[in-house]
């Protein structure tokens, strides 16, 4: 993940721009004046909606991001720039076209359903004068994009013509063209490098069923022909992501639980056009998609997610290398603080791990029973010459710590130089706090910090004492 998250790059949106408006509030009476409800509204809350959703997707991961688009010039359209602007959105490629309406959907809510929904937008094509403001500030800079997005909510903006003319100057510049389609008629994406379409939108747009391998890939290789694409796709909900290029591959979904679905089409094409920019390939992509998808159907209502909740996510799999557990003070700290605001339970132990034995994982396993996610503290190759003489440690911390986070009952692993870990676990500050049996009425290091002390008996016979004398025949 470390070259994800040192990525920066820089992705033009365009598409069909929309203000999602929510109002709250709670039901208790019916209305004398018509058989409806009466709700009280508490609060209101505005979002971006339709392309609005893979820019905040886009900003989320880290992402530099310019939008190009057309508003109305309405009350509408001044708070949809200011809601880009208050995101760092580049917004200057936007168009004002002065019969159009800007997209607001608003919703109310009571008692958790939404009970009335009601629109105001234009939804017939933007003007040819729209299209060619568009393509002239388009055209000026569209080399200094990573990739370009096309989010089409069958809204308007991305006309025949529009789309033709972005893909075509983009794939001048060698700029690649990312598109989330509408509809039944793919033609106008002709050109594209990949569609994001999911499966019932393939189907339409192919007039193919999609029920096993034969027929998916005959899908997949319809659209790649007639659409002149560099990459095939198709998204299949809960059994992942189909893609074809030179051949067929299926990468299947990594969600543990579905909450809602709400946007996670946005998040996938967000995900794609990032990881492809960073320099990824199409496997390492997919697959980066897909963990991306999975937290955001973990979460409720159109969401978003980071590269650090996708590594995160990714750990908790155990589909990631021991690398991605071992983490510094300052990425340990951040990570609790994102456990601990969702509410997991935080598990930390330490010690110095030297030759790794039954006896350490069961503890370990046992540790981790506490709560949801177990950190061990790993001392240092100084600490533990300090602490057992100048023979140990036999392994160095790095390979110790390797093998500590190969371990499925260890989430992460942090070094520390100090003897004692007292200020790893005061910036912690761990739910519970797990040390040795033979800690029993002795003080143990950072007790104050933590909201319960656990102490585990450590199997007998089993150490790494024991097991340096046995290597060296002093035992039988």
């Amino acid at each position: 993940m470390n070259i994800l998250k040192e990525a920066k790059p820089n992705i033009l949106v365009v598409g069909d721009l929309m203000i999602d408006h929510y109002l709250w509030g709670s039901c208790e009476r019916i209305s004398p004046e018509a058989p409806v409800q009466v709700v009280d509204i508490a609060k209101e809350t505005t979002v971006l909606g339709g392309a609005g959703n893979v820019i905040n997707n886009l900003k989320a991961l880290g992402a530099s991001v310019s939008v190009a688009g057309v508003i109305g010039d309405d009350p509408n359209g001044d708070e949809l720039r200011a809601m880009l602007r208050d995101i760092a959105v580049d917004e200057s490629k936007l168009i004002v076209q002065h019969d159009r309406k800007t997209s607001k959907k608003s919703r109310i809510i009571a008692v958790s359903q939404q009970i009335l929904r009601y629109d105001k937008e234009s939804k017939e094509d933007i003007t040819e004068d729209s299209v060619e403001s568009i393509m002239k500030s388009l055209r000026e800079d569209i080399k200094s994009f990573d990739a370009v997005i096309l989010s089409d909510y069958g809204k308007g903006v991305l006309t025949p013509s529009l789309t033709q003319a972005i893909i075509q100057a983009a794939k001048a510049e060698g700029v690649r063209v990312l598109v989330d389609p509408k509809g039944s008629d793919f033609s106008k994406y002709r050109g594209a490098t990949l569609l994001t379409p999911n499966k019932k939108e393939a189907q339409l747009a192919t007039g193919i069923e999609i029920n096993d391998e034969a027929s998916l890939k005959k899908a997949l290789l319809k659209l790649k022909g007639e659409c002149d694409l560099e990459i095939s796709l198709i998204t299949l909900s809960e059994d992942g992501i189909a893609i074809y290029d030179s051949d067929l591959k299926r990468f299947p979904t990594v969600a543990k639980e579905v909450f809602d679905v709400t946007g996670a089409g946005d998040t996938v094409i967000a995900s794609i056009a990032y990881a492809l920019s960073a320099g990824k390939n199409i496997d390492e992509t997919a697959k980066f998609a897909n963990l991306a998808a999975g937290v955001v159907v973990g979460k409720i209502g159109s969401a978003t997610v980071t590269i650090d909740e996708i590594e995160e996510y990714e750990a908790s799999l155990h589909k990631s290398t021991s690398d991605a557990h071992i983490k510094t003070f300052e990425e340990i700290d951040a990570i609790v603080k994102r456990y601990k605001a969702n509410g997991k339970k935080v598990v930390f132990t330490n010690g110095c791990f030297d030759i790794l034995h039954v006896g350490h994982v069961k503890y370990l396993q046992i540790a981790k029973s506490f709560g949801d996610i177990l950190i061990v503290g790993l001392n240092s190759d100084a600490s533990v010459s300090r602490l057992k003489g100048p023979t140990r440690p036999v392994n160095v911390a790095q390979d110790r710590a390797y093998l500590l986070a190969a371990l499925e009952a260890v989430d992460f692993v942090v070094p520390f130089e100090e003897d004692t870990p007292y200020e790893l676990i005061k910036m912690i500050a761990p739910d519970v706090l797990v040390k040795g049996g033979d800690y029993e009425g002795k003080k143990v290091v950072g007790t104050e910090f933590a909201r319960e002390l656990k102490l585990v008996d450590f199997v007998d016979g089993k150490s790494t004492t024991k097991t340096i004398e046995k290597i060296q025949g002093k035992t039988c």
